[in-house]
């Protein structure tokens, strides 16, 4: 692919364009960006100019990249990628087994961000939780479950910002940075799959009715029934896929 703009130019476009995907997909603090040539084949330019506005916007503090890890809207609280997320990507690199520790963690942690954003969701915090919902319903018929998987995440992060706590904030989106690396792949394949996805869709509503009404024992039940499903489910997958690789490695019955 060729790029018939000066290249300086052309990555200052970029740039913009980029900034407007951002904006335009919700992609908040921590969320991740699609794959180069992904990005580079949605946007018809070549790689080589996609890198120069990525690192562009990478000196300018707007994304920020993780060796082997993909590219991130920077998140303007450094501390929680320090102080929190880097201790643990070690311990998941270590042993994947403590993906299942980040989701407990995650069970009782929305608990709480559902329960304060039922007592102090705004109008404002209300409006956004409905259009982070519609996202996920209007994914529903996708053909990229990414995009489902993130649509979900701004759900989730949605709610924690209208609880009002920046820590539970901070944390949360922390988690989520650490789940696009270790059970990503599982999200996506839960929004291939029908009869998951409509459970998802209707645990998502009863949290955001919860908030809405401003039920936080609700909000609290519901989010622990919701993790609870996610956590059992992505378990479920995990175990099937193990289960599919040691299949594949099993020798053919005509070699024996």
């Amino acid at each position: 692919m060729t790029d018939k703009l000066q290249p300086a130019r052309l990555a200052d476009q970029l740039v913009e364009r980029i900034k407007h995907m951002i904006h335009e997909r919700q992609l908040v603090e921590g969320m991740r960006l699609p794959a180069e040539r992904q990005l580079a084949n949605e946007m018809g330019v070549s790689r080589s100019s996609l890198r120069e506005a990525i690192q562009k916007l990478i000196s300018e503090k707007t994304l920020i990249s993780r060796r082997g890890g993909g590219t991130y809207v920077c998140d303007e609280f450094s501390w929680s990628q320090h102080s929190i997320v880097e201790p643990l990507r070690t311990l998941v690199a270590d042993d994947p087994g403590y993906r299942y520790d980040i989701l407990e963690a995650r069970h009782a942690i929305e608990a709480s961000t559902a329960w304060h954003a039922a007592m102090r969701a705004t109008a404002a915090d209300k409006e956004k939780l409905q259009a982070c919902f519609d996202a996920t319903l209007a994914l529903k018929e996708s053909d990229h479950p990414d995009l489902a998987a993130q649509a979900d995440v701004r759900f989730h992060l949605a709610i924690a910002e209208a609880s009002h706590n920046v820590v539970l904030l901070q944390t949360m989106r922390g988690f989520f940075d650490l789940m696009q690396s270790s059970v990503m792949h599982s999200r996506q394949r839960m929004y291939t799959l029908p009869t998951i996805f409509t459970r998802l869709t209707e645990q998502h509503e009863e949290l955001l009715l919860a908030i809405l009404a401003g039920d936080p024992e609700r909000a609290g039940k519901a989010a622990k029934s919701h993790l609870g499903f996610v956590h059992s489910t992505i378990k479920n997958l995990h175990e099937d896929e193990a289960r599919q690789a040691r299949i594949t490695r099993l020798p053919d019955e005509n070699s024996l």
